[in-house]
Order: C-alpha cells, then structure tokens, then sequence
C-alpha cells in the first residue's frame, strides 16, 4: 500500500470515528440486532428501515475501537438508499477489501470509500474490528434475530 492510500485510510478512519454519521438510536426501525466482538470489546446496535426492498435509514449505536466505529460510520451511508440486494453485494465486497483480495486501485472508482478499509488487511488482528457492523448487518437483513459475535 502506497503512503498516499495509507494517509487517506487514516483519515477517513480518524474522522468516522471522530464524527460519526448515523449515530443513534430508531423507534421506527424494521429490523434490530446486535453485534459484539467480545476480544476488544466493540459492541454495537444496527437499526435499519426498509421499505419496499431498499433501505431507507440506517443507524447504529454502541461504542468500540476506532476502526469499528468508521467502518460502521461509513457503511451507514455506504448502503442507505441501497436496495437489500446491493447491500449484500456490498457487504461480499468489503470482505475482500479487508481481507486484501480485491486490488486498492480496482476498487476505488467502484466503492468509494470503502476501499480506505484495505489498510486493515494489513493487521489482520483488526479484521474483525473492521467487519463486525457489516456482519450485524448482513445478518439482520436476513432476518436472523440472535446477536452477532466475532468468535
């Protein structure tokens, strides 16, 4: 990874966890889970909303390190909007983005910027930091209702 893209994961992980976007709670939310990951201790709660197939709000509260923290931030407004179905290409997506199957430079003009996230396949410890609110998410879209764990 060249310094150019390891500055802008930095920054983009610094200020998502700084600010982050969709921070809070849903009365109205469709579909609730959990997610944990209980060897750092990240725990979060993703409230979505969807009508007619698309997800129409995101939220997320809870607290962990920064890296779950932006990678929840960013996928709230990666994936509002989105059909149920391109979340879940989304979500296939970031896997390899954090596991560095998928080439930084394919990736940015496709997803934005999710591909800051491939700097994590460099800690492979922080994997699972990094896709605990894609898991929760993935999972409630399909309608599992038990929290999500990391182990």
């Amino acid at each position: 990874m060249d310094n150019e893209f390891r500055d802008l994961y930095q920054e983009i992980i610094l200020e998502h966890n700084r600010s982050p976007r969709n921070f809070g709670t849903m009365d109205d939310a469709t579909h609730v889970l959990e997610g944990v990951n209980p060897l750092c201790g990240d725990h979060y709660k993703i409230y979505l909303k969807i009508d007619n197939d698309t997800i129409s709000d995101i939220r997320f509260e809870g607290s962990g390190c920064a890296i779950s923290k932006a990678s929840a931030s960013v996928m709230s407004t990666t994936v509002k909007g989105k059909t149920t179905n391109e979340a879940d290409d989304l979500f296939e997506v970031f896997q390899k983005v954090v596991k560095g199957e998928e080439k930084v430079d394919e990736l940015l003009e496709r997803v934005g910027k999710l591909a800051a996230f491939a700097g994590v396949s460099e800690f492979p410890m922080r994997v699972k930091c990094a896709t605990l609110a894609w898991h929760t998410l993935h999972n409630a879209l399909h309608g599992n209702k038990k929290p999500i764990s990391t182990e």
